[in-house]
């Protein structure tokens, strides 16, 4: 029989943690001080004037970067514990991290024939 009252702590967390950054949200709204003007709305930059518009555009290569970075690196993290264990496992899962790596092997190549990885 599921019986509810074991939950009574996990629920009484849980409406606390939801509670906390609501209030918290609404009496910093409540007590934050509102002054519209120029200087306000105007972009920082160091106390320097600023010169043209805040929105720049960027190049998509430094994100592209970041995102292959980013595979690498959780591919790492995943790759791991089949190394510890590869022993244990088998030639089946040495099949699927083959797989697993040669998806991002080939992606890689991909984008390196597309010119996306280019610094120029």
């Amino acid at each position: 029989m599921f019986l509810l009252h074991e939950y009574d702590i996990f629920w009484t967390l849980l409406i606390i943690a939801s509670l906390i950054p609501i209030l918290a949200f609404f009496i910093s709204g409540l007590l934050a001080p509102v002054s519209e003007g120029p200087e306000k709305l105007s972009s920082y930059e160091s106390g320097i004037e600023p010169m043209g518009d805040a929105r720049l555009q960027f190049r998509i290569r430094y994100y592209m970067f970041a995102l292959v970075f980013v595979v690498f690196d959780v591919e790492t993290v995943f790759l791991y514990p089949w190394a510890m264990s590869f022993d244990v496992l088998g030639v089946s899962v040495f099949i699927e991290a083959l797989i697993f790596v040669l998806i991002p092997i080939v992606g890689s190549v991909y984008a390196w024939r597309k010119g996306a990885l280019e610094w120029s």
